[in-house]
């Protein structure tokens, strides 16, 4: 679910069918966005067991596969009789529906679930605690009948998320957003009985392990297909945006769970194309510029928490949406800190080995940001990140492409730009990326080369000096056409006096 933002420059050289190449360039990234979009999977999670809850849980489990129809049947039975075994009897019950096959055995017992409705509805605490962990862990069914199965206890589930127990909350929402990844009709069936206001007023709590359990339900939401138009209106109607801003900040107790999912669902909602304006006047931007710039810190150091990706990912999306989203000059006040920019190239280089989409991603943020931006540009230059982003050019994974393309934004801002990037050792790295076997990179590098050499002579006759032309005329005899008629160009109409006075010279 990214949107891609177009490399900033302006049509400013005389390159051959450059209105086609811009729409293929607009095709390429319209397959790649909606490409991220499909791939979103909702998922389950399961509620961490009680210590003493936990040794038992082998046992329980292997017991689970040895459940006949015959024994589901029993157990049942003897919770309807219910007595003073009646707690024993749903916590038996509990263990054993972890095994698809009896989960399957007991939905298809005549009122098994409004049963266990009336138990998570009644007054002993006890019984309406593990009737919540049955429904829980019939919630995390693979099986697709189940969850349309478990809909007549939703109301409770909803009504109990204003409870008292902050545990008893914390396995509401999970249960809840385990079915949140069922079907269109139980999320519309959620809706519909009121789950997003519920969320609102559920992620004012003060425990984190709620806020956490709120974010993970809403996401569950948001990711869907059909979020843009049913769920996304609903949760900005609902208020819950600020508290998801305000989440944004790991906690050194509990850690950053909250502020991951909350992190998710800000980023969900700058993919919906509608809420971006609303997301910036909230603060947003400026929430997640400053935790990237601690981050970015943090990872500097020996002393990094393991997981701390983790946070990242999210943070670099929800900016980088925004900026794709053309609010550029809306946005430069709360981006007004140029560490951000640090903490960007920080960012890439130390998750280059663990992490290199993480890298790509980092750089993708920053290509946004210099876009069309004088301003970010000059800092790039100013605090001298260019050496940073060279030191990329030689991985791929797309990494030198985003690289190119920030290259690409810096010498679109004129000669003195180029002059500075040349001064920068950039000459030498494009001589490299022109004999890579990447297509993309050798045509992104041709685009920068041509900016770099009709800024000045200084740029044509150090390329050639580096016998850049020879890398030009292999592409000329062994290229696709693009890239020959790029480098045909170069050749013919930039370079030939160069070329001659480095041959006389030779």
């Amino acid at each position: 679910m990214w949107r891609l933002k177009a490399v900033g420059r302006k049509a400013r050289r005389p390159e051959p069918h450059g209105e086609e190449l811009r729409s293929e360039r607009r095709q390429r990234e319209k397959v790649l966005r909606q490409a991220r979009r499909d791939q979103q999977l909702v998922s389950k999670r399961r509620v961490q067991e009680d210590d003493d809850e936990s040794e038992e849980e082998g046992a329980m489990d292997t017991a689970g596969h040895l459940l006949s129809k015959e024994q589901v049947a029993e157990l049942f039975q003897g919770l309807q009789h219910g007595g003073l075994k009646k707690l024993d009897h749903l916590r038996t019950l509990r263990k054993a529906l972890r095994i698809p096959e009896a989960q399957l055995l007991f939905i298809k017992l005549e009122n098994s679930i409004h049963m266990l409705v009336g138990f998570l509805s009644g007054t002993d605490a006890q019984c309406q605690l593990e009737a919540a962990h049955c429904l829980h862990e019939l919630s995390h069914s693979p099986e697709p009948t189940v969850g349309p199965a478990c809909l007549p206890a939703t109301p409770y589930l909803i009504t109990y998320l204003t409870g008292q127990s902050a545990k008893f909350t914390e396995l509401c929402l999970y249960t809840l957003g385990n079915l949140c990844a069922e079907s269109v009709a139980v999320r519309d069936k959620l809706l519909a009985q009121g789950l997003v206001p519920a969320l609102a007023i559920c992620i004012q709590r003060p425990s984190l392990a709620v806020v956490e359990a709120v974010g993970f339900s809403l996401s569950q939401l948001l990711q869907t297909k059909d979020a843009q138009d049913k769920i996304v209106p609903l949760v900005m109607a609902s208020g819950i945006i600020p508290h998801l801003v305000a989440a944004l900040q790991p906690d050194p107790q509990f850690g950053m769970g909250a502020a991951i999912e909350c992190a998710w669902c800000l980023h969900y909602l700058t993919c919906s194309n509608k809420t971006d304006q609303i997301l910036v006047d909230m603060g947003m931007v400026s929430k997640c510029s400053s935790l990237l710039i601690t981050l970015g810190g943090a990872v500097a150091t020996e002393n990094t928490d393991e997981g701390l990706e983790l946070l990242v990912w999210p943070l670099l999306r929800c900016i980088g949406n925004l900026l794709a989203g053309d609010l550029l000059d809306g946005l430069v006040p709360q981006l007004g800190d140029s560490r951000l920019l640090v903490a960007l190239c920080v960012l890439a280089q130390i998750f280059l080995q663990p992490h290199p989409a993480l890298t790509r991603e980092s750089l993708w943020v920053l290509n946004n940001l210099t876009a069309d931006s004088s301003v970010f540009c000059s800092a790039l230059l100013f605090l001298n990140l260019v050496p940073i982003l060279i030191q990329l050019l030689p991985f791929s994974l797309g990494i030198n492409i985003m690289v190119l393309r920030i290259l690409a934004n810096v010498a679109n801002e004129g000669s003195e730009y180029c002059s500075q990037l040349i001064h920068r050792g950039l000459l030498p790295a494009l001589c490299a990326t022109l004999k890579m076997a990447d297509p993309d990179v050798v045509t992104l590098s041709l685009e920068v080369l041509y900016m770099l050499v009709t800024s000045s002579s200084q740029g044509a006759e150090e390329f050639v000096k580096l016998r850049g032309p020879a890398a030009l005329e292999a592409i000329q005899y062994n290229s696709q056409t693009e890239m020959q008629i790029r480098a045909s160009y170069l050749l013919d109409n930039v370079l030939p006096t160069h070329s001659l006075v480095d041959t006389t010279t030779s």
